[in-house]
């Protein structure tokens, strides 16, 4: 199952007891915010939930085109990364009841 950005506005507005139009341009927001702060270069962090950083790849002199087999040059790049905080990592670990 995938949980959409309008099914957490759905779930924040049922605990909070708020309208979708209140609550959906924060949560929107704060994608835009995180986003950004991300392609900046900056690390987030959300203690109990996880960190969100940017890290470099190194150029790759060889790879294989799987269609042609053929070898390309990989430039060096960035990727995401995230790493779930020690609350997150817990809740994964205990088998669902």
């Amino acid at each position: 199952m995938t949980t959409t950005k309008k099914d957490l506005v759905e779930l924040v507005c049922e605990r909070l007891d708020l309208k979708k139009e209140d609550i959906f341009p924060v949560i929107d927001q704060t994608f835009v915010t995180m986003r950004e702060s991300l392609i900046s270069g900056d690390r987030i962090e959300i203690r109990g939930f996880g960190v969100f950083e940017v890290k470099d790849t190194k150029a790759r002199t060889s790879a294989r085109n799987p269609r042609t087999s053929k070898l390309v040059y990989v430039p060096p790049g960035k990727k995401t990364r995230f790493k779930p905080g020690k609350l997150l990592k817990e809740a994964l670990r205990d088998p669902v009841s």
